[in-house]
């Protein structure tokens, strides 16, 4: 289990000084020389492995626009079509309207609308 500091309640944290490992408070600057069972709290008990297959994520556009909802309420204003995927995302404050998004069916063209 990780100590705190006594100080100031902060979570200790190991650091190498001097060739010696410490437990030291961020907050505070507290330092106590750090013992064998200290240290176990810290490692890390599970290392997941990943083959080079996980590690790699290809994502093609048309896996990015599959399941989108369609409108037809907008008109494209590069080439004037008028079906486009839509999405919103929350893009200033939240108290304010979300931005919503539009890529024309047609010719690829993504551009953005305020509320």
């Amino acid at each position: 289990m990780p100590r705190f500091c006594p100080r100031c309640g902060a979570i200790l944290k190991p650091q190498k000084i001097n060739g010696e490992i410490y437990l030291v408070c961020p907050r505070c600057g507290y330092k106590v020389k750090a013992t064998e069972k200290d240290l176990q709290s810290y490692r890390v008990k599970t290392r997941i492995k990943h083959t080079e297959k996980d590690r790699l994520i290809v994502v093609r556009d048309e896996d990015r626009v599959r399941g989108l909802p369609i409108t037809r309420d907008v008109t494209c204003p590069r080439c004037g079509y008028h079906e486009a995927y839509y999405w919103m995302v929350q893009t200033r404050a939240a108290d304010e309207p979300p931005t919503r998004f539009y890529k024309c069916r047609r010719c690829g063209y993504v551009w953005r609308e305020y509320e």
